[in-house]
């Protein structure tokens, strides 16, 4: 149990780390370079790292705590990627200036991290009052597992968005300017107060990566039902999502089974969640109602899983662009080949007429 003490300096950690982002990197808009970007994916990824470490000093008692938090933090950090996709989609969508970007997805993170926050609170306190919820949890991710492996190897450009019911309550409530006003959420014509697309965008992504990442959820309450670890976790993974994202915005076609990795990720997790609710069971139409005897994965074997599963699809997706690299190229050079063959020909039989 973690003490009231530690939530409170957690809380205000977080707090710190988005103001010092936002005082620090993205007060003055601008377009981040790779290297930029690079350097402040490696210090968050950094960070989390060594938060994890320091759990096996102030926690001492938990022992698999820190295998806990990472297996945690890379599921939510792999399935964060994967909502990439759908914040490029929708930066596009609204034509979001290059300059503006960082602070958009900055906003639209930090509001995605309270609604997650919710979402971690209402399913700590369902799998308290309920063991029986593990095996909605279960199933959900073995649907969403099978859904993702289906629609594998979507293009990025085969990403859609539609917007919600509550971003279009929020345009009729709402009047808006039609272009950018800077970086300003609202402003003031003829005597009304206006909202910006600005404002829109940040909402639209915070919203969204709640609805598509309402797989993480259970996932990680397959790990640990721990809620102080999830929330961690989330933080952190969600925190290194700004500057990740100018990253691999151009990677993120190249991981081409990327999806496929996280089905069998989320398969896995999915069975775990089966196996604690049989040795939690309390249903009277399974087992009589009484705990079912049956093997329980450790958090470091799902640690070893989920690190395997991504390396693997990681290292397939960049083989198969490099071949077909390989044979685009091929095929091209074959293209210039015959052209020049033909004009040589066609060349040749002038001549002849000639």
């Amino acid at each position: 149990m973690t003490s009231t003490l530690i939530w409170t300096l957690t809380v205000v950690g977080v707090l710190g780390f988005i103001v010092f982002d936002f005082l620090v990197v993205v007060r003055k808009p601008h377009e981040p370079t790779f290297r930029e970007s690079v350097r402040w994916t490696v210090f968050y990824i950094s960070m989390a790292g060594l938060f994890g470490l320091s759990m096996m000093w102030w926690r001492p008692a938990d022992a698999d705590g820190t295998a806990e938090f990472f297996a945690g933090y890379v599921t939510e950090w792999s399935l964060s990627v994967d909502n990439l996709f759908v914040f490029l989609v929708i930066l596009s969508r609204f034509a979001v200036p290059m300059i503006y970007r960082q602070r958009v997805l900055l906003i639209g993170i930090a509001i995605a991290l309270v609604l997650r926050a919710a979402f971690i609170l209402a399913g700590a306190a369902a799998l308290h009052a309920w063991s029986w919820v593990f095996y909605l949890f279960g199933a959900f991710l073995l649907w969403t597992a099978f859904s993702v492996a289906r629609e594998g190897g979507a293009e990025e450009g085969e990403v859609e968005y539609t917007e919600s019911r509550f971003m279009r309550w929020f345009r009729r409530v709402f009047s808006a300017t039609e272009d950018f006003r800077g970086a300003k959420l609202f402003v003031k014509e003829n005597g009304k107060r206006l909202i910006t697309p600005m404002l829109l965008v940040m909402i639209a992504i915070g919203t969204t990566d709640v609805l598509f990442a309402l797989d993480s959820i259970p996932a990680i309450f397959g790990l640990t039902q721990d809620p102080y670890i999830v929330f961690v976790a989330n933080a952190f993974a969600l925190m290194g999502l700004r500057q990740l994202f100018f990253v691999v915005e151009g990677l993120l076609r190249r991981l081409v089974y990327l999806s496929y990795g996280l089905a069998f990720i989320l398969a896995f997790i999915g069975v775990k969640l089966f196996l604690e609710a049989l040795r939690t069971n309390t249903l009277p139409f399974v087992n009589g109602g009484e705990h079912v005897d049956v093997p329980e994965i450790s958090t470091w074997f799902s640690l070893g899983v989920i690190l395997v599963s991504l390396l693997v699809a990681a290292g397939a997706s960049l083989i198969a662009t490099r071949n077909a690299a390989k044979q685009l190229e091929a095929s091209g050079a074959d293209a210039g080949e015959k052209g020049l063959e033909a004009s040589g020909a066609d060349a040749g039989e002038k001549d002849g007429e000639g």
